[in-house]
């Protein structure tokens, strides 16, 4: 009874451990043959993949926002880049990877490690820049050679260019790369180490809406750090599109017109302020400061006498001479010291205590009104309107016109320049005004500097009725695709201090200067266009009541300068200009000219396209 119940359970545990032999079995020969086929059959492509399963993390620049002039004409884009760079960690023996790219493209060693000494210890698996804009016969030597060279590689980037070499090169400005104090001040977003910003001009201003954001992407590399596949891509996001008030056409007209002269030129639309040229004479080539100007340019512009690097049209500050008649002029009817009724005399010189202050016209004016005396810029006339009126009350109409202070356009370091007081010398010098210094400064002399773009904002003030508008230099800024992203309307800094019978006087005055038979700038008449303008002369040396040596007799550098502001057509003006050449003797003879031709150029040409192209 017993043995018989033992055979079945013994032949149920024998059942069940054949049953888990078979599926042990089993288990072990798929593992074999799976190991068969990883080892054997798939071991040469595992092997290799072995060594390409890095993957990395690609920054994609992004393309910086470009610049249209007030048609949509291009100004500045930007063009591929070949970059040349290297990832440390894949490098191998470094040294001997740069002694080798060295050799290969010519360039110099201690340059490429530079640029990996500069990166600092964190940058072992990051991308470091060893060249940008690389020649194409680099490029195909990098490329034949690459497997060489492990760790090098080739960024295709976007990079700036300014497609009208020196053409508006203060206002549009260049880029410079960013240093570690600016990366970590926290003021620059969407940048890193190796990008160009905004140094100088509208490329610095509206350095956050040119600059775009960075894309990337995620790629599998090789053990030599060499692509094999990309695995994600997000796109960069191209900066934003500037559209600016110059008028390229006049623009170049002027910087043509100021070839081999010293000095600036700024055209302004009086209707609402719109910076329609801005020119700054010698300039500089913003494309040589693509990827790093050299040090022989570099020292070339900083040793030139003309000072190309500054800005004249907001930076240099001059005295105004005659132009400041106009403050003088309206300062003295303003406050009643002379009407349209006061007549001088002009005998060619004025006393003043013991010293005779003479008149450009040495052989004198004869009777004078205001407005005869604007337009023949009769010095004695002003000489007595500015003593009557003092210096404290013409500084106070200067200023309300605009002088003396920063006219607020969107560019850094803009001058405000100098009106002189009473108080002002006093704190300067510690010595009280004295009256013959007011004599001066009524003429436009003495302590009184300004700058070409305030001459401008108020000449266009004048022509317009008395409205100071703000200059500005960028109406629209849109996104790639075309969308208005901000929209910059015009802009009201003040209004002239001046009644309407001031303001008739003072501008029949100005257009007598071209138009009278006796105006100091008759001779750039325009047909078919009324013009009202004023000419002066800057002293840059001042020479002794008796001394009647010519200016043109003078060194260059003691030669005054030339100045004219004018605005046309006299009844509705579409243009303001300001000229001033430096040691240009006569702005009649040297400024005026070129205003002149300017205005002919814009109302007679350029404007009707304007107009026609907005209908």
């Amino acid at each position: 009874m017993t043995e018989f119940s033992k055979n079945p359970d013994r032949e149920w545990i024998k059942q069940r451990l054949i049953g888990a032999s078979v599926c042990i079995l089993f288990v072990f020969i798929v593992l074999f043959l799976r190991l068969v086929y990883l080892q054997i059959i798939k071991g040469e492509e595992f092997r290799l993949l072995s060594e390409k399963n890095a993957v990395r993390l690609k920054s994609i620049q992004s393309s910086r926002g470009l610049i249209f002039d007030r048609n949509h004409q291009l100004l500045v884009d930007n063009r591929p880049s070949f970059n040349l760079k290297i990832i440390l960690e894949d490098a191998g023996n470094v040294n001997q990877t740069l002694v080798r790219l060295s050799n290969l493209t010519q360039i110099p060693f201690e340059e490429l490690k530079a640029q990996i000494n500069d990166a600092g210890k964190g940058a072992f698996y990051k991308s470091i820049t060893l060249k940008n804009n690389i020649t194409r016969d680099q490029l195909a030597i990098v490329e034949a050679h690459k497997f060489d060279l492990p760790g090098i590689h080739i960024d295709i980037e976007p990079t700036r260019h300014y497609i009208y070499e020196k053409m508006a090169a203060h206002l549009l400005g260049y880029l410079g790369q960013i240093n570690s104090a600016e990366l970590n001040s926290g003021k620059y977003e969407n940048v890193r180490t190796g990008d160009a910003i905004g140094r100088y001009g509208i490329e610095k201003s509206f350095q956050k809406y040119l600059q775009g954001k960075r894309g990337g992407r995620q790629i599998e590399v090789d053990a030599n750090g060499r692509t094999i596949k990309v695995l994600k891509t997000v796109p960069p996001v191209a900066g934003m599109d500037l559209y600016i008030t110059i008028d390229l056409e006049l623009q170049r007209m002027a910087e043509k017109l100021l070839e081999n002269k010293d000095g600036a030129v700024v055209a302004i639309d009086p209707a609402n302020g719109d910076v329609l040229v801005m020119a700054s004479n010698p300039s500089f080539n913003q494309n040589d400061f693509i990827g790093g100007i050299s040090s022989k340019k570099w020292d070339l512009l900083m040793n030139d006498p003309g000072k190309p690097m500054n800005n004249k049209t907001i930076q240099a500050e001059y005295p105004p001479a005659s132009t400041y008649k106009i403050i003088t002029a309206i300062a003295a009817l303003e406050e009643n010291h002379i009407d349209k009724n006061t007549r001088i005399f002009c005998p060619g010189f004025f006393k003043y205590g013991n010293r005779v202050y003479r008149c450009w016209n040495k052989h004198g004016h004869g009777e004078m009104d205001m407005v005869d005396s604007l337009s023949q810029s009769c010095d004695v006339f002003y000489y007595q309107a500015g003593e009557r009126t003092g210096v404290d009350k013409l500084a106070e109409y200067a200023i309300k016109c605009g002088l003396g202070k920063k006219t607020g356009i969107s560019l850094e370091n803009e001058k405000r320049g100098l009106i002189p007081t009473s108080d002002w010398k006093l704190k300067r010098f510690k010595e009280p005004w004295q009256g013959g210094e007011t004599l001066s400064v009524a003429i436009g002399q003495g302590y009184n500097l300004v700058t070409p773009l305030q001459m401008a904002v108020f000449i266009a003030a004048v022509g317009n009725g008395g409205t100071l508008y703000k200059p500005r230099i960028v109406t629209d800024i849109k996104d790639s695709q075309g969308n208005i992203i901000e929209n910059i309307p015009p802009e009201i800094n003040g209004h002239l201090p001046v009644k309407d019978e001031t303001l008739k006087m003072v501008k029949k005055g100005l257009l007598d200067v071209v138009h009278d038979q006796r105006g100091t700038a008759r001779r750039v008449k325009i047909k078919d266009i009324e013009m009202a303008g004023k000419t002066g002369t800057a002293q840059v040396f001042s020479m002794k009541a008796n001394d009647d040596t010519k200016t043109e007799d003078l060194a260059y550098n003691l030669r005054d300068h030339a100045w004219f502001v004018s605005y046309a057509p006299a009844t509705q003006p579409s243009i303001a200009v300001c000229v001033i050449i430096e040691h240009g003797e006569h702005g009649s003879s040297t400024a005026a000219p070129i205003a002149a031709q300017l205005t002919e150029f814009y109302l007679n040409h350029r404007l009707p396209q304007e107009k026609s192209g907005d209908q």
